[in-house]
């Protein structure tokens, strides 16, 4: 029997007027930092109604903007567990196995099209890929079996059996292969609409700390999980993210995770929902005697995620972890349910079977919603598939999809081909800079897409020191620079006259950097030294040269 993990004590409530004044600001809309929003994360009784309601005005504003009004939704989908190894070590799983206790290391191919052509029978349009991350780092059976059968990783064949699933099936591959790199991220992209990966928590203690949760798991330091969030968003990979709630973290700490979380929202725009999911004990594990999370710190949790998230993002919770507490989480704010299958069972919390979609929609009419399917991504990337979604896979989307971006009822579910293009570029990141800047930035004193591109344009000023806060045209800098001591600058200038090849070695460094922000008499004297450098060497005589540019292709991965 696993060794039992500690759970941190719980912290001591914030002030009656503490929490006043932090629901006051979101009654209010104003902006919540990470010590407000932990103290929403303990409101109970008629602060926590008062908390609901705001998330509630919150989701009706975000539902407006996506333009489907009173709507929640669903992907209706099959299961599809690639495999059950792992070479993480989270202790509160029972998804994840050993080689001697499961009856296949990985789903034969034939055994993935199986399962997806009950979901298409049944009209599902998603196939959830979950898995253990890189098993093959851990158990050489693994690595055997991707050998044996010319896979260089499960990367690798969770991107054949994603292909064999859009031409055979029709079924609109969603990705969860764990952490990802930057190239993995793009060799999938061309194969699936969308993928995702929860972050869990920033607490990093639960990784780092022997007896916490993710302890041993290598894939669950949260600053390797944040990078791939990252590079998800540089991308361009409509992304589903989130929390895991209560596992022994603290409410400040969770704050701090939906900050992060924001953050990523906010600089890319590619994080499509963000799951706040309840922990549940599960026998077996470690943490079989932990409590389960609080409903009602759920409900909190939700709604300071539907506070925080800004618009365009979904807020998700589980329908089959929540009990019969269906009417609370939609009070807090959720908009989506997630993934629901009539035909597999949820493999990673299989004692807890998903509601029928008939029940799903009965839940969601008595709380004042219509019930709608979606696709395996999200409207408004459905309808920017071109910004989006990779050319290849615009037939398997717009097959399925309605012109709102949702999924079409009667749609027939069948495959289509799928082709690697015959040489030229690959589609990474942003889709249609090949007509956005042709148009719109050869016309202009910048990009037409300027205000998105680079995402946030707040969130980027705050991750700049020394930035001005407030906004300036692009080509304008009222910031002052760095004040330099008058030693350096005469340093610097005397090394310029007499040794400027020194201004490079690392001794010099601070005389470099201020004759880098010279200005007035000591900006002149620069110049002039400069310019008598540039006589010695080269002369009086400026050159140029007579070329034609070949415009071979404006296709770019990067937004400059």
């Amino acid at each position: 029997m696993p060794e039992p993990v500690s759970i941190a004590p719980p912290e001591p409530p914030p002030s009656a007027s503490a929490l006043r004044r932090a629901l006051k600001r979101a009654v209010d809309g104003v902006a919540l930092d990470v010590t407000e929003s932990a103290v929403l994360l303990h409101a109970r009784g008629e602060d926590l109604e008062g908390l609901l309601a705001a998330a509630g005005r919150v989701r009706a504003a975000h539902l407006a903007d996506q333009g489907r009004v009173g709507v929640v939704t669903y992907s209706r989908k099959v299961f599809v567990p690639l495999t059950r190894l792992c070479r993480d070590r989270c202790h509160y799983c029972t998804f994840v196995t050993v080689p001697g206790k499961v009856h296949s290391l990985y789903l034969e191919r034939e055994e993935v099209l199986e399962i997806a052509r009950a979901g298409a029978a049944a009209g599902c349009k998603e196939a959830l890929f979950t898995l253990g991350d890189r098993p093959e780092d851990r158990w050489p059976q693994a690595r055997q079996w991707l050998d044996e059968r010319g896979y260089g990783s499960t990367v690798d064949y969770v991107r054949a059996c994603a292909i064999a699933v859009l031409e055979e099936t029709g079924l609109l591959p969603h990705l969860n292969p764990g952490v990802l790199s930057w190239e993995e991220l793009q060799r999938l992209k061309p194969v699936a609409p969308s993928m995702g990966m929860m972050l869990e928590t920033t607490a990093r203690r639960l990784w780092s700390e022997k007896g916490m949760p993710h302890y041993g798991s290598p894939d669950k330091e949260p600053a390797v999980r944040l990078r791939v969030l990252d590079d998800a968003g540089r991308v361009g990979v409509p992304f589903t993210t989130g929390i895991l709630v209560g596992i022994g973290e603290t409410l400040t700490e969770r704050a701090e995770s939906l900050h992060a979380l924001r953050r990523c929202a906010r600089q890319y725009r590619n994080i499509q929902e963000i799951i706040v999911q309840n922990f549940r004990a599960k026998p077996d594990t470690a943490m079989r005697s932990a409590p389960d999370a609080d409903l009602e710190g759920l409900a909190a949790t939700i709604a300071v995620a539907r506070l925080l998230m800004p618009p365009g993002v979904s807020v998700q919770a589980p329908p089959n972890l929540v009990g019969d507490q269906h009417a609370l989480v939609l009070r807090a704010g959720i908009d989506d349910w997630g993934g629901v299958s009539p035909v597999t069972p949820d493999h990673v919390n299989p004692e807890r079977p998903w509601p029928r979609i008939d029940e799903l929609a009965g839940w969601t009419r008595q709380a004042g919603f219509t019930l709608r399917e979606r696709l395996t991504v999200y409207p408004k990337y459905v309808r920017g598939a071109e910004k989006w979604i990779d050319v290849r896979l615009h037939p398997h989307v717009t097959a399925l999809a309605t012109a709102d971006g949702l999924a079409e009822p009667g749609a027939v579910v069948r495959g289509r081909d799928w082709q690697e293009p015959d040489g030229g570029l690959a589609t990474v990141g942003r889709a249609d800079l090949h007509t956005a800047i042709d148009t719109e930035g050869r016309t202009a004193d910048r990009r037409g897409d300027f205000d998105s591109v680079y995402g946030d344009w707040d969130l980027l000023r705050e991750q700049v020191p020394g930035a001005p806060t407030h906004t300036l045209p692009p080509t304008r800098r009222s910031d002052p620079a760095p004040q330099r001591l008058d030693t350096d600058v005469r340093a610097g200038l005397r090394l310029a006259a007499d040794y400027p090849g020194a201004l490079l070695e690392p001794a010099h460094t601070a005389a470099a950097m201020a004759l880098l922000t010279a200005e007035g008499p000591a900006l002149d004297t620069l110049t002039r030294l400069a310019d008598e450098l540039r006589a010695d060497v080269v002369g009086d005589d400026i050159t140029y040269v007579v070329n034609r540019n070949i415009n071979f292709s404006n296709v770019c991965y990067v937004g400059c």
